[in-house]
């Protein structure tokens, strides 16, 4: 088994073990034997218990829209206009066999927490300038390097965030945690437009149940919301 091969079965079964899939349904999901899937589960707690080292973090121009905190004059924003209350979070530390490893973050800070993940993808190093390039495409201005610790309190703090609104975050955030360290909370940020949850529609998102949950969790009159075209 070449090592691209290799890295990319451990990739999968470090995913589906963050589902809670037993050794038995990885073996036979990914068509390997037992005692294969046993011998990865093994490398990837003892790959665990160190952290890998950071190579850097960054995030969206515009990601503070709304959001408030003290006492981190580091971290930064250009005040750049964009996609009310959507942050792209992306995470990249080192890996084996001299690559890197990334992953990526949507998060909607006003009001449903982590939406999306992308993650944990491996990457040669000569690729990260235009995966970043990609993540970022779509913002107006080109995304800033960040503090670990803001990338950690955007994530984990929204995400709380959002469970206490009653939202689950995106099932593949399990698989990504460790990518970011370890969280106490609560956040410094004040999350929500100006500390009230905002609902902007995304296409994928049932707006009706939404909007129910909102009422039951904070009352009809604590909340705002875009409406959309009929």
């Amino acid at each position: 088994m070449i090592a691209m091969e290799l890295d990319d079965l451990i990739t999968h079964v470090r995913n589906l073990r963050a589902r809670g899939a037993t050794p038995k349904m990885i073996a036979k999901n990914l068509g390997i034997t037992r005692a294969e899937a046993d011998a990865m589960i093994r490398r990837i707690a003892q790959e665990s218990a160190g952290e890998a080292a950071l190579v850097g973090c960054w995030v969206n121009s515009g990601w503070s829209q709304g959001l408030s905190w003290s006492d981190h004059p580091e971290w930064r924003d250009d005040g750049a206009d964009h996609d009310l209350g959507l942050v792209s979070v992306l995470v990249a530390r080192e890996h084996r066999y001299a690559k890197l490893c990334v992953c990526v973050y949507l998060v909607d800070a006003q009001c449903l927490g982590v939406k999306n993940v992308l993650g944990p993808r491996v990457l040669e190093r000569t690729e990260l300038e235009a995966f970043i390039a990609q993540v970022y495409a779509a913002y107006p201005r080109p995304p800033l390097q960040a503090p670990l610790e803001l990338a950690r309190e955007l994530v984990f703090g929204a995400e709380a965030y959002a469970q206490n609104l009653g939202f689950k975050p995106h099932r593949d955030l399990a698989a990504c945690r460790g990518h970011l360290g370890a969280w106490s909370g609560p956040s410094p940020i004040v999350f929500g437009y100006h500390g009230k949850p905002f609902f902007m529609p995304g296409p994928n998102d049932d707006s009706i149940a939404v909007l129910e949950r909102l009422d039951r969790s904070v009352g009809s009159e604590r909340f705002d919301f875009e409406a959309t075209d009929p």
